[in-house]
């Protein structure tokens, strides 16, 4: 008997105005999984994240998580999804420290926390920063306090928003060491992003998107093998 899908987008779509966003399209995640989106800036990769982890609800189609709708009220976006977007936030009186310990709290780590936050810091290689404050952290090690800060709270399933911006080529290699441990560990990924190495690293299936439409869906040595540009 097949293991049912994590995620399952049936044929969602979103339109602003007259301007279609993203096309139908069908998507199914499984634990353990990793699906890729591959495309340039307007292409459809944000906006079909949004949707997929509840913080925009599609003009068509439908999304479910565990085998139920999913709604931008929904408990289980905060309990069961963790999301790292294109935007830094973070809170700025804090330590590195301080504000992991806050965000692992804040989604019931309780006792936990504090081994939550000791791993994160070591994981993301931030533990000879944990009493900075983030502003004085470099571009890179900003980034890796945004991937730390979904590291200290429950998830099945983390949804990814180009991770590797402000990264050196040297800690895209470390990401996907991180994101390749999150798979093994249970957790499935949906990630957006332009660099084809990444995919080809840590992806189990790659879709690739062209203003809003699916252009190439298939495995990674397959579609990044192929004339995608």
């Amino acid at each position: 008997m097949a293991t049912p899908a994590l995620l399952e987008l049936s044929g969602v779509s979103r339109t602003y105005g007259e301007r279609e966003a993203l096309a139908p399209i069908d998507l199914k995640l499984h634990a353990r999984r990793c699906v890729v989106l591959l495309g340039a800036n307007g292409s459809g990769k944000s906006t079909l994240l949004r949707i997929a982890c509840g913080r925009d609800t599609p003009t068509s189609g439908t999304v479910r998580l565990g085998g139920s709708a999913l709604t931008e009220e929904d408990v289980r976006v905060r309990t069961q999804i963790g999301v790292v977007g294109d935007q830094v936030g973070y809170y700025p009186d804090l330590t590195v420290a301080e504000h992991l310990h806050l965000v692992a709290v804040a989604h019931g780590a309780g006792d936990d926390a504090d081994e939550l936050v000791a791993g994160a810091l070591v994981d993301c290689r931030l533990d000879e920063h944990a009493d900075a404050l983030p502003g004085s952290l470099s571009s890179g090690q900003t980034q890796a306090l945004l991937l730390a800060s979904v590291l200290v709270r429950p998830r099945r399933l983390l949804v990814l928003d180009e991770p590797e911006q402000r990264l050196d080529p040297a800690a895209r290699n470390w990401l996907a060491g991180v994101l390749a441990a999150e798979k093994q560990a249970g957790t499935a990924l949906l990630i957006a992003t332009h660099h084809t190495d990444l995919a080809a690293s840590v992806a189990d299936r790659v879709v690739v998107l062209r203003e809003g439409e699916v252009v190439a869906d298939g495995k990674p040595d397959k579609v990044l093998a192929g004339d995608i540009a």
